[in-house]
C-alpha cells in the first residue's frame, strides 16, 4: 500500500500560472511609466528647439515638430513674443502602451529664449 503524504508535483507550475497576470500587469505599468518619461523628454526638447527657432524668426513650429517622433501627437503648439523674450509651449499626448495608439493625458513643456535682432 502506497501513501501519498505531501506530494507537491505540479505545485510550482500552478503557482506560476497564478502569478503570470500579475507579472504582465507589472511589466505593462513599468512600460507605461517609461513612455510618460520619454514623452516629457520629447516635449521639453521640442519646446527648446522651437524657442531657439522663434528667437531668430525661423519656422519655430517645424523646428519643434521635427524633434517629436511621428508616433507622438502634438495637440498644441504656440509661440508668444514680448519684452525681448520668446516663449514656446508644446503639448504632447502620452501614448497608451504602444506609441501611436491614442493618448492617455497631455504633457506640456515650455521654453523661453532671448529674442535676437537681425544684424544690419
Amino acid at each position: 500500500m502506497r501513501v501519498h503524504g505531501g506530494d507537491d508535483k505540479g505545485q510550482v507550475a500552478v503557482e506560476f500560472l497564478g502569478m503570470v497576470p500579475l507579472i504582465l500587469l507589472t511589466l505593462a505599468l513599468l512600460w507605461q511609466v517609461v513612455l510618460v518619461g520619454y514623452t516629457y523628454s520629447l516635449a521639453g526638447n521640442a519646446a527648446d528647439e522651437g524657442a531657439r527657432a522663434c528667437a531668430v524668426d525661423d519656422d519655430w513650429d517645424a523646428a519643434a515638430r521635427r524633434h517629436i517622433d511621428g508616433a507622438w501627437n502634438v495637440s498644441e503648439a504656440s509661440c508668444d513674443q514680448g519684452g525681448g523674450m520668446v516663449h514656446v509651449r508644446i503639448r504632447v499626448d502620452v501614448p497608451a502602451l504602444v506609441p501611436g495608439l491614442g493618448g492617455l493625458f497631455p504633457v506640456t513643456a515650455e521654453a523661453g529664449a532671448v529674442k535676437e535682432e537681425p544684424t544690419p
